[in-house]
Parts: structure tokens; C-alpha cells; sequence
């Protein structure tokens, strides 16, 4: 079940205390080993730069986490069910296989019983699981340079046609659409929060975005259309730039971007945008006050639709505004993950002032 989880201090020290009263209601996310753990796990405890706390285990695999083998988040929450139990089994010993309802029904399960039991306990059904392991052995193997029959295999896809349908699915381009002599380049960026998508060319960068955010496909063909010439996978300078600046951002050292950025938007959405940089780490803005700091009172509404084409994510820290009553407002990112990027920007204000 779900439920408003507190802040994320609270949770780590529930994490150094091993606390067992978040069983089954919060999970973390460490981002220097790729795993996701119970708050009660035994392991070494990580730093808390690298914590994310999720409500859900659907959101742990969605951000690209593996359970941990230690304390077992999965089997946790799978309890002794006979269903569940024998398929998270099988799933961990052949990763890579591509599953069907026809191999669940072999298996002796029904599977609509299953699906129904995956997505209770999980947020996800099996196959839905089992597809996204695969996904993400593919996506390394792109971004490694290989070709795109190795990135299917190493997926456990048969068909070529289905590996290329699900990875535009997720980034909006085909991978044999990837161009080795394009000028901007793609690339994933790990961050505490989950993996990002960024591209950029050699001078500047033009996306940031969160792997799993559902509009990501949109903004890469939007972002096709303005610089038309391909993407290619890849790493440019200034990629480089901003990995090492999210990096001084999510441990408390940075308030202030120096990555240089491209506006791909009217000359409105560039003043939001530009305005929204403005606003200092640490203190929040409404629409209302966004639309008035900009010497357009009634805009507020407008203001609200070029925050949203925001496709540079904490960069242009659409992450600051909230709703006119105080209460966080829509993310394209999750609202947890809006939670979490104000937390770590008080956290500096606090430091700084201190």
C-alpha cells in the first residue's frame, strides 16, 4: 500500500537504525552500487548523497535499481505466496529470457492470476519485471558502442523488430536510427534520483531528463525537429561538465549550474525559463509569483505551460514552483523526486547559511 512518506533524513536514520516499521512502505535506492534495499537491510550503510527512498517497489525498478541479494526486497514483499516465490526464481536465474503467458501457464500458474498477484505486490505484472531487466542489458550494450543485434541479444529479444519498437518506446528513436557521425550525442547519466537522459553537442546541452519520465519520447522527436542531423550515442565535454556538477548538486556543494544549455523554445518559454534559473536554491515560487516577477500578472496560466515544456530538467529548475497553497504541484519526474531536489537544495541553503 502506499503511503506520503516522510523526509528523507527521517528515512536514512530509519536506514542506520534498521528499522523494521517501514517494512513493506519505503525502499532505498543507492546510487554508487545500482541496488535497492528493505530500510532494515544488514549491508554497510551507504552514504546519504547517494539514498533515494521510494514508496513503492515498482519505482526502485523503474529508476533502474537491481534488488539487493542481501535482504531481498522482492522476496520480502512476496512473502511465502506460491506464486510469486518460483517466478522471481526462475526470473533471477535466466534474466536475459524473453517470457511469455505461455511459459508462466507451463510453469503450472494461471496467468491472469499472476498478473494480478505481480501487480499487487509489485506495482508491475511479471512480464512487465522481466521485460524491463532486459531493456536495461540492451541500453548498456548500445551506449558501450556494440552493434544493435548484439544490444538485442544481450536483451534476450528473438526479434530485432521488437527490440527496436521497445527501445523507441522508451527514448523516441530507434537505435539503428543512431548516427555515428552526428553531432549531438545521447548518453545516460546516473544520479541518485535514477538515470538520466542527456544530449548534447560539443558546446552546449539541449535534454536532461529522468529514463522513465513518459513525455521523454515526445521531447526527443520535438528536439529532432528544431536540430534536425541525428543523434548518435556518445559522450561531448560538456556532458563531462554535467556530470560532474550533478554530482556536486546531489552532495550539498553546488547551487548553481555553469553546464551551458540551448533554449529550444519561443521567446516566452526562454524568459520563463531564464526566470525560473533566478529563483535561488532553496526557496519556492508559485505560478502566480513567477508570472508576477515577470511583469505579467494574468500569465500565470501561460508561465504553467512553458514550465512544462521544460526539457532540461534541475538545470532549469522547474522543480521550484508549487502551488499558490504551499502543496507540491505536478512533475513530470514524480513528485517524490520534486520532494527530494527541493530537500537537497534546502539542505545547501541551511549549509551555506550555517
Amino acid at each position: 500500500m502506499m503511503f506520503d512518506l516522510p523526509d528523507s533524513q527521517t528515512l536514512y536514520q530509519a536506514l542506520l537504525n534498521r528499522d523494521d516499521s517501514y517494512e513493506g512502505r519505503a525502499w532505498v535506492g543507492v546510487s554508487s552500487t545500482g541496488i535497492f534495499c528493505r530500510l532494515s537491510c544488514p549491508a554497510r550503510k551507504p552514504k546519504f548523497e547517494n539514498c533515494t527512498f521510494y514508496p513503492a517497489i515498482s519505482d526502485c525498478l523503474d529508476a533502474g535499481f537491481r534488488a539487493c541479494k542481501r535482504c531481498r526486497p522482492l522476496d520480502q514483499a512476496a512473502g511465502d505466496d506460491p506464486v510469486v516465490t518460483p517466478l522471481l526464481a526462475a526470473l533471477d536465474h535466466d534474466p536475459s529470457r524473453r517470457w511469455r503467458e505461455a511459459d508462466v501457464a507451463q510453469m503450472g500458474f494461471d496467468p491472469s492470476n499472476v498478473r494480478r498477484v505481480f501487480k499487487r505486490q509489485f506495482g508491475m505484472t511479471f512480464l512487465e519485471m522481466a521485460r524491463q531487466r532486459r531493456l536495461r542489458e540492451g541500453f548498456t550494450t548500445l551506449k558501450e558502442g556494440a552493434p544493435v543485434i548484439a544490444a538485442q541479444i544481450d536483451a534476450g529479444f528473438d526479434s530485432a523488430s521488437a527490440f527496436r519498437a521497445a527501445f523507441g518506446r522508451r527514448i523516441g528513436l530507434a537505435p539503428g536510427q543512431f548516427r555515428a557521425d552526428a553531432l549531438m550525442k545521447v548518453d545516460w547519466i546516473d544520479t541518485p534520483l535514477g538515470p538520466m537522459v542527456a544530449i548534447a553537442c560539443q558546446h552546449q546541452l539541449h535534454l536532461l531528463e529522468f529514463f522513465d519520465r513518459k513525455a521523454l519520447p515526445t521531447e526527443v522527436r520535438r528536439l529532432q525537429e528544431r536540430q534536425p542531423g541525428g543523434l548518435g550515442f556518445g559522450r561531448t565535454p560538456v556532458m563531462e561538465q554535467l556530470t560532474a556538477e550533478l554530482a556536486q548538486f546531489f552532495a550539498g556543494e553546488l547551487s548553481r549550474f555553469e553546464t551551458p544549455c540551448a533554449f529550444h523554445g519561443t521567446a516566452f518559454e526562454q524568459e520563463v525559463w531564464r526566470a525560473l534559473q533566478d529563483i535561488p536554491a532553496g526557496q519556492t515560487r508559485s505560478y502566480g509569483d513567477l508570472a508576477t516577477g515577470l511583469g505579467r500578472p494574468s500569465a500565470t496560466r501561460a508561465v504553467a505551460r512553458a514550465n512544462g515544456k521544460n526539457q532540461i530538467a534541475i538545470l532549469i529548475p522547474c522543480h521550484r514552483i508549487i502551488g499558490a497553497d504551499g502543496n507540491l504541484t505536478g512533475y513530470g519526474g514524480g513528485i517524490w523526486r520534486k520532494r527530494r531536489l527541493i530537500e537537497v537544495e534546502t539542505t545547501y541553503k541551511e549549509r551555506v547559511s550555517a
